[in-house]
């Protein structure tokens, strides 16, 4: 079996090309991405000869509908802005594939990928990803599922790359339209404005307890419908202090609000501005801990009492995996675990799922363990139901 891995030699993605190379039994791994020169330094690393180099273009659809085919597998580790284009092209094409994160609009090609009998997971990295497994662990034990809150604390630098960049000013940013949806409750979508829902969290170790504020996140959109008798689902999150305390800062100036800027006389994007300000600012790039922190509660009832049940994930310190890497292992190696899945067939049904209905908890947490990611769960009874 052949694979394609998009942007195969970017920040995240590398490791799920990295993971795939060690541990899958593929024939061949095309690593697509623009970066000539960062697949050529990837690839003289990692030393496998399945491994080939491939120039991409994320912009051309058309070239996409010409080279999925050549593949039986295409994993997307592109940022999220081409989510959506890729999972069109891989349903037109018949081809199955995953992504890191997704969008709702993906889940809208569902019946004609099911007609196809293929499949496509949208959102398999540490949140989405790991985060709806855990709901779906917690699934597997209760009678019924109330609430769900998931708690993320991504330890990186505030620009390690422009995608990621790009992805911690979409979550602060006032005028994001997926804002107007960020919390479910009552079997409706609720508005939720930057730094709203403060809750502090006890994350591992590693990390510690942190204040989390609501962020738009893809969980909140596929959980109340794979468990439909959920009342509140909501995604917190936060950065280190330095980047929450910059962000805060932005937002609170107004700064992240504006739409047009003038410079030297010229109308320019604001956001634009700061995203190349940020960008070449060598301290944005820059932070003393690197890991990931994840924490599921999820609330429900079991043989008539109230039940918490409450996941955590560990890993092994920046010293142990590589510096940046443990920040980066969290989201692709659950990539490359999901693709192998896929591969073998070890999904349940077509279409377009996502990861909560298309994988088994069981042997994906123990695939993560095998590679370092260890799952904590907890369970208190609260109270009669």
């Amino acid at each position: 079996m052949r694979a394609l891995i998009l942007g195969g030699a970017g920040a995240v993605c590398k490791e799920a090309t990295r993971d795939l190379a060690l541990t899958s039994d593929f024939e061949e791994i095309a690593v697509a991405d623009a970066n000539a020169a960062a697949v050529e330094r990837l690839l003289g690393e990692i030393g496998d000869p399945r491994l080939r180099p491939l120039s991409f273009d994320a912009n051309d659809y058309d070239g996409m509908l010409r080279l999925f085919p050549q593949y039986e597998l295409v994993v997307n580790g592109l940022p999220f802005q081409f989510d959506l284009t890729v999972n069109r092209a891989c349903v037109e094409s018949g081809v199955n594939g995953l992504d890191l994160s997704s969008l709702d609009e993906q889940f809208g090609l569902h019946a004609i990928a099911s007609e196809k009998q293929m499949i496509f997971v949208p959102g398999v990295g540490a949140t989405p990803g790991v985060t709806n497994l855990m709901v779906a662990r917690a699934a597997e034990q209760l009678d019924r599922l109330d609430t769900v809150e998931i708690a993320f604390a991504a330890f990186r630098s505030l620009a390690p790359a422009p995608g990621l960049l790009t992805t911690t000013l979409w979550e602060f940013d006032p005028e994001e339209e997926a804002r107007q949806q960020a919390v479910y409750e009552d079997g409706a979508w609720h508005h939720s404005p930057p730094l709203s829902g403060g809750k502090h969290f006890q994350f591992h170790d590693l990390i510690g307890e942190q204040a989390t504020y609501f962020v738009p996140h893809d969980e909140v959109y596929t959980l109340p419908r794979s468990f439909p008798s959920l009342r509140r689902v909501s995604v917190r999150g936060c950065f280190p202090p330095r980047v929450m305390e910059l962000m805060s800062a932005l937002l609170h100036t107004g700064i992240l609000g504006l739409d047009t800027i003038q410079l030297d006389g010229r109308e320019v994007s604001a956001m634009e501005t700061i995203r190349a300000l940020l960008w070449q600012n060598p301290v944005s790039k820059q932070n003393p801990v690197w890991a990931y922190g994840l924490v599921v509660e999820v609330t429900g009832e079991r043989a008539g009492r109230q039940v918490l049940h409450r996941y955590r994930n560990h890993h092994p310190p920046q010293q142990e995996w590589g510096g940046e890497s443990a920040y980066y292992k969290n989201v692709g190696l659950p990539l490359s675990i999901g693709a192998q899945m896929i591969a073998r067939g070890e999904v349940r049904g077509h279409g377009v799922l996502p990861p909560e209905r298309a994988f088994r908890v069981a042997p994906f947490f123990q695939a993560l363990a095998d590679r370092g990611i260890t799952i904590e769960e907890t369970v208190e009874e609260l109270s009669p139901a």
